[in-house]
């Protein structure tokens, strides 16, 4: 099946929806299987690509939250290990478990945090991905070669989940399809359809890649825009309060040798008492995040110069070896939908629900905000009970606590074919089918041919970028081979596609532009952008 050809012409139809979701991040794709699943008639219309915006910038972790518990937050922190379970069984093939390290430099520390964390295994239950223990010194040295050992005490090992966000959301708008639903990438919504009474009743979008307008009717429309949820609260009522305050995370990627582990570092405390992880990635090696309020919104959010300064500084006083800044191979940045607080000035993230939020309007419109990733079933799942609620819709229980993830295997692959799953073995297959099929398209990394086509033909992809940066990962992994890998890919999908060469020289300024800022050469400096 060809999941990217077969929706677009349904713009057209002129029969009435149950359900249309804007927004194909986490949030919107979860909502859009959970109303599919249930056998409603449902449509999803994503203004980019699936997961362009926060959903492919995370720092790849499927958590309960370690420091929420010691905010106190039992309840945030124990839905979130139910779902964090449910997810590695349904999403096998993407979502792993992983051993974090906590170093200690004195026994109050360890003390501490191991209480801590036997009180997040007991609450994990029969989810928990492992048990957490003390490690003497000389097992943190054997774990972690690579970490600053003076006055090392010892650390608290404990287990957690990582997994490939974007991957995960181009296979959720798969089992989304495959259960009756519509996915559209490249669809954006311009103004919100209302009846007499005020209700909203559908949307008017234009279709990007058609350059066409349509009006689409349903009987409940849901706002899950992440970080954009304002701009569709304000098409509903001009002027309205903001619901979402802006959290800007950066995250740098270096080679795996500078901690020679294949266990993640988990750092509880930092200068700005945030937390600081380096989680290995894609056989490289994820350190951040940054926490920084801003006011303004973007696709492309760009990290600043201080926020990577300030990463480098935390992580140099626990690596060994020294991070320079030639060393990053990716830097990105990512906007966290943070949850406003209603009637408070406050600008400190850190007093921002990290929780979701779900408003309905009078005027009908659902929006469901903040969370995060680890909770996006259970988020979809309240997002579509509440549509129910408080529209005609025939009541239907939810059916995705076991519904398993498009692609999802228990099989342990190997290969870096294996974040495909079952779809590996058509990968291969194609690689017969197509010429050069099987040929690398970088000499460092093990990417091939077929794996573009598979995206263009299979995975929705329509552009260099959506390839490189979401389906590949590569402008995450190393910016500067996924600039070297692009006139390749763009020749092949231009094949695929039948496009001509004045789109192949497009595609590659276009995604050469914005893999540009994915280098430390081109830091912005923080007066470029408003902070709050």
């Amino acid at each position: 099946m060809q999941y990217s050809k077969q929706d677009r012409s349904v713009l057209e139809e002129k029969f009435e929806w149950d359900l249309i979701v804007i927004g194909g991040g986490a949030t919107g794709l979860g909502t859009a299987l959970d109303s599919a699943a249930r056998g409603f008639k449902t449509l999803l219309v994503e203004q980019s690509d699936f997961a362009k915006g926060t959903s492919s910038r995370s720092t790849k972790l499927i958590h309960g939250g370690v420091r929420y518990l010691a905010q106190g937050d039992i309840s945030l922190v124990y839905q979130a290990l139910k779902e964090r379970g449910r997810l590695q069984i349904n999403a096998a093939h993407l979502v792993s478990k992983e051993e974090f390290i906590i170093p200690c430099y004195d026994w109050f520390s360890v003390i501490k945090y191991l209480t801590g964390l036997k009180i997040y295994d007991w609450l994990a239950g029969k989810y928990s991905f492992g048990k957490s223990r003390f490690l003497s010194r000389a097992e943190v040295q054997e774990k972690i070669p690579g970490l600053v050992d003076k006055s090392l005490t010892g650390a608290i090992s404990y287990f957690d989940g990582k997994f490939d966000d974007s991957r995960l959301a181009v296979n959720i708008a798969q089992t989304c399809i495959e259960n009756g639903g519509n996915v559209l990438n490249y669809v954006q919504v311009i103004k919100l359809l209302k009846n007499v009474e005020g209700k909203v009743n559908g949307v008017e979008v234009i279709d990007l890649l058609t350059n066409t307008s349509h009006l689409v009717y349903a009987k409940v429309v849901i706002n899950a825009t992440g970080v954009f949820v304002d701009d569709i609260l304000k098409m509903n009522t001009p002027g309205a309060e903001k619901m979402v305050r802006p959290s800007q995370g950066v995250h740098l990627v270096i080679d795996s040798n500078f901690l020679g582990s294949n266990s993640a570092l988990m750092i509880p405390k930092t200068s700005d008492n945030r937390v600081l992880f380096a989680v290995p990635w894609h056989s490289k090696l994820l350190v951040g995040t940054t926490d920084t309020p801003i006011q303004e919104h973007s696709l492309e959010p760009r990290a600043l110069e201080e926020e990577v300064n300030f990463i480098l500084d935390t992580a140099s006083k626990y690596f060994k070896r020294k991070i320079d800044k030639k060393d990053v191979l990716s830097v990105f940045a990512g906007l966290r939908p943070l949850a406003a607080p209603s009637k408070n000035d406050s600008n400190a993230t850190k007093e921002i629900s990290r929780d979701h939020k779900l408003l309905v309007e009078k005027s009908g419109l659902i929006t469901i905000t903040g969370g995060k990733w680890t909770t996006y079933r259970k988020m979809s799942e309240e997002t579509v009970d509440t549509a129910i609620q408080t529209s005609k819709l025939e009541d239907r229980k939810c059916v995705t606590k076991d519904l398993k993830i498009h692609a999802s295997t228990s099989l342990q692959l190997s290969g870096h074919l294996a974040i495909y799953g079952t779809d590996m073995d058509e990968i291969i297959k194609l690689t017969y089918e197509i010429p050069n099929g099987a040929d690398q398209i970088h000499p460092f990394y093990p990417n091939i041919n077929a794996e573009v086509i598979w995206a263009v033909r299979n995975e929705m992809a329509y552009t260099v970028e959506d390839v490189l940066a979401r389906r590949m990962r590569m402008l995450f992994i190393d910016a500067k081979a996924a600039i070297e890998m692009c006139p390749m890919v763009a020749q092949l999908m231009a094949q695929e596609m039948q496009k001509s060469p004045i789109w192949i020289e497009q595609q590659i300024l276009e995604f050469t532009q914005i893999a540009s800022e994915y280098l430390l050469e081109s830091f912005h400096k923080k007066e470029e952008v408003i902070i709050i």
